[in-house]
């Protein structure tokens, strides 16, 4: 059911006889956005703005509205969004139900940190409005609630100044945990993002490009035009396999290597690299993929990381998207919040069935025993125990459900 007018929306979720949940623009990996033999709310259509402030920066629309829309409405006016995911094509309200995060947090924090209020529809009709000082129980229940709550009809969202688009890069190669720690440490402090590429096939001393970036000033520079590859097929067997892996990393490290040191570049490339590239999961074959996504505690981040590479490399399940970075000590605002201080490591797996299953169950081992958790928002398969351990106020949270809202995730960790 496509949800168009705000006005309407109490109406027409109310009125359903199946559980229904919000879906944005389907961009969560796993069941999230799902909901087998129920409804789905369309809420793309809900992308009205409806008031900026370009003094403040202080931006109020509906939760159909994309990141990539308010970007273009706030760059040229000298704001822009504070967190961005690494796709732009995400609804502000899938933003705010999965408080997503960048490669800025130790600088900004998630995107519900920024967050000055939040309508929300329930399926008993009522609405309600919540924010960090009106009603914090809904509104922390609401932040990475996972749409679990209601239906986001509209946010107030509170823009940065930003002097470009543009970003004055550094890449640097490093090998070894030690090493990546070290330069992520080292660049808190004085760079706005980073971030690391890693290739997790390349033995027990792992090689990577950490790439940092600050926000470049006013540039003479044409703004690249919009133009995107499309993979325009399913292959027959995933691209990503034993045999392309192990030099497609090789490759990369390599070519990245050589053109390690400083740049400026488009923030969209930065941030958004695969949105130049439509379509492509279609890589990874009729099976899809799974992404597994951990976060464990600064004090184990070494340890775990190290031994969850470890068991990826002996399993031969590579990935050629492999992503590791540290996340600061500010503590997200949503009670089901991904994020916690610690190191984060996030993989793309071709789906083998059993094969893949039985090494995340090795992994979800070593994450459990740090202490730390998952990502829900890009999950298909964690185990109930692995969620209820990793997210201590999960029993606060049940109390703000709203009976009539359902997801695929729901149902297989909440039993709703």
């Amino acid at each position: 059911m496509g949800l168009h007018d705000a006005a309407q929306v109490a109406k027409l979720v109310s009125s359903g006889r199946l559980p229904g949940l919000a879906h944005g623009m389907g961009r969560s990996y796993g069941d999230a956005c799902l909901n087998p033999g129920g409804q789905l709310w369309l809420t793309a259509g809900l992308d009205r703005f409806i008031a900026f402030d370009e003094a403040t920066g202080r931006l109020t629309c509906e939760a159909g509205v994309l990141l990539r829309d308010i970007q273009q409405l706030a760059m040229p006016r000298g704001w822009a969004l504070p967190v961005m995911p690494g796709t732009q094509q995400v609804t502000v309200g899938g933003a705010i139900a999965n408080d997503v995060h960048g490669k800025n947090h130790h600088h900004s924090g998630c995107f519900g940190d920024h967050v000055l209020r939040i309508r929300l529809v329930r399926t008993d009709g009522s609405t309600l409005e919540c924010g960090p000082g009106l009603q914090p129980g809904w509104w922390a229940a609401t932040v990475g609630g996972l749409g679990l709550t209601g239906v986001i009809v509209e946010a107030e969202i509170q823009l940065r100044r930003a002097a470009s688009a543009w970003l004055d890069t550094e890449t640097v190669p490093f090998s070894g945990m030690q090493e990546f720690l070290q330069l992520s440490d080292g660049s808190e402090t004085a760079w706005e993002h980073a971030v690391a590429w890693i290739d997790c096939l390349s033995g027990p001393l792992v090689r990577g490009l950490f790439m940092r970036a600050n926000t470049a000033g006013p540039q003479a520079r044409r703004e690249p035009a919009p133009r995107a590859l499309t993979v325009p097929f399913v292959p027959p067997v995933p691209l990503a396999n034993r045999l392309s892996l192990r030099p497609f990393n090789a490759l990369y490290f390599h070519r990245g290597r050589m053109k390690a040191g400083r740049t400026v570049i488009h923030g969209a490339a930065f941030h958004h690299p695969l949105d130049a590239l439509h379509g492509w999961n279609r890589l990874y074959g009729p099976t899809g993929f799974f992404q597994y996504q951990s976060v464990v505690p600064r004090d184990a981040g070494r340890a775990a990381t190290e031994a969850m590479l470890a068991e990826i490399a002996r399993a031969g399940e590579g990935s050629c998207l492999a992503v590791l970075k540290t996340f600061g000590a500010r503590a997200p605002c949503g009670m089901l919040s991904f994020v916690r201080p610690g190191v984060t490591l996030a993989l793309d797996f071709p789906n083998r069935g059993a094969r893949t299953l039985a090494l995340f169950e090795r992994l979800d081992a070593i994450v459990a025993d740090a202490g730390g958790r998952l990502y829900a928002a890009k999950d298909a398969r964690m185990p109930r125990a692995l969620f209820e351990a990793g997210y201590p106020r999960l029993d606060e949270f049940v109390a703000f459900r709203d009976p009539g809202i359902s997801s695929g995730l729901s149902r297989r960790l909440l039993g709703s």
